[in-house]
């Protein structure tokens, strides 16, 4: 770390020394990085362009995650303006013995994915599918994992 008039040096360790963004940060600084992570988050519907929930399930067997996943699917709208995506693996979709899956909710707006979630969330409770599952909501998730 620099102290003062002294520079400090930064190391980097990756998986990925070829990613683009990586380049981008090392080479043209924060700036240059935000500006083309803002632009990749825009096309993918990610925040700060999109809100979004992750609904994530996991259970011994895939099915048993899945089928509940799709229950809780089928109780959103196919009217609402708020898009779901999966039942999906999640990106690590065996973890300590279970089959992780996820189901995705995303929104544009922040108000429809929340009354969304307000009369969804009793439904879901009420599912069968919901007690043979160990199941979470994140609402703005840091992470998709």
């Amino acid at each position: 770390a620099g102290r003062a008039d002294r520079p400090g040096e930064v190391w980097l360790q990756t998986h990925h020394p070829d990613n683009a963004l990586l380049h981008t940060l090392v080479n043209g600084g924060y700036h240059a990085f935000a500006e083309a992570e803002l632009v990749q988050r825009e096309a993918a519907g990610f925040p700060p362009f999109a809100h979004l929930a992750l609904l994530r399930a996991e259970a011994k067997q895939v099915e048993q995650a899945n089928a509940f996943l799709a229950a809780v699917k089928q109780l959103v709208p196919t009217e609402s303006v708020v898009e779901c995506y999966g039942p999906m693996p999640a990106p690590m979709p065996r973890r300590a013995g279970f089959q992780r899956t996820q189901l995705l909710l995303s929104a544009t707006q922040r108000r429809p994915l929340h009354g969304l979630l307000d009369g969804l969330m009793p439904q879901v409770y009420a599912l069968p599918q919901a007690r043979r599952v160990r199941w979470s909501l994140d609402v703005d998730p840091m992470d998709l994992y």
